[in-house]
Parts: structure tokens; C-alpha cells; sequence
């Protein structure tokens, strides 16, 4: 099925990433876009925020104070398991790689990330569950 931008449901979208910078403008790009986008900077906020909502697709970058991105998408998994989580990174390998994606991970994508590739894929993965 295809949408409109009028008619696609809006997308929730929980971003887990410590550059706040990069989170302002990534939530105000979606935001422009019609996804409604939550940010935390660490793991142990991105459990609590799961806790009280629902969120159709999750952005959680791989290398964080706290718990590292590894961590979140094992807990996002069990909390979630349906949930889309795509994993993103400045300090990528292909080991990091595969092993996030052994544990659920939908996608991994280096920064700098291109917004229209993150746009489409968070559309791509959270648009069905926004519909359910």
C-alpha cells in the first residue's frame, strides 16, 4: 500500500543517541515529515520512555555512556520484539555489524547518515505498525 503524506499514519519514533545536537535536528526534520520523534540521550531513559509508550520504530545509536547500543537492542528486543530498532554508528565494524543484527537489529547505518535514507527506512519499518 502507498500513502499520501496526508494520509499515513504518523509514525512513533524513539531515538537513543548522546549527541544532542544531532537529535534536535533529526526530531525536527521527522517531526517535519509527520513522524512524531522522541529523544533520550542514554539507555537507561530510552527503558523507561518503552515502558510508558508504545513506539512503532527505534533509532538507538551503538556507542553510548552506560549502556552501549548493544545492550538497549537486547532490552528493546525483550520489551518490544516487534518493535524495528536500526542501529546507527560513527565507530562501526563489520563485527559490530553482524552482531547487531543477529540480535533483531532491522538495519545499521553509519554516521554521517544521510537524512533521506533514515527517513525512508524509518517510514519502510514503522509505517506497517503504525497502521496496526
Amino acid at each position: 500500500m502507498t500513502w499520501t503524506d496526508t494520509e499515513r499514519p504518523a509514525v512513533r519514533l524513539l531515538i537513543v543517541d548522546d549527541e544532542a545536537g544531532f537529535t534536535d535536528v533529526l526530531c525536527k526534520r521527522m517531526a517535519r515529515r509527520g513522524v512524531n520523534a522522541t529523544s533520550v540521550s542514554c539507555g537507561e531513559d530510552a527503558v523507561q520512555v518503552l515502558r510508558r509508550a508504545e513506539f512503532d520504530v527505534a533509532i538507538v545509536d551503538l556507542k553510548l555512556q552506560g549502556m552501549d547500543g548493544v545492550e538497549i537492542l537486547k532490552v528493546f528486543k525483550l520489551m518490544a520484539p516487534e518493535m524495528p530498532v536500526i542501529m546507527l554508528t560513527g565507530h562501526g565494524s563489520d563485527e559490530a555489524r553482524e552482531a547487531c543484527m543477529k540480535l533483531g537489529a532491522e538495519g545499521y547505518l553509519s554516521k554521517p547518515v544521510d537524512f533521506e535514507l533514515l527517513f525512508v527506512k524509518t517510514l519502510h519499518w514503522g509505517a506497517g505498525r503504525a497502521t496496526a
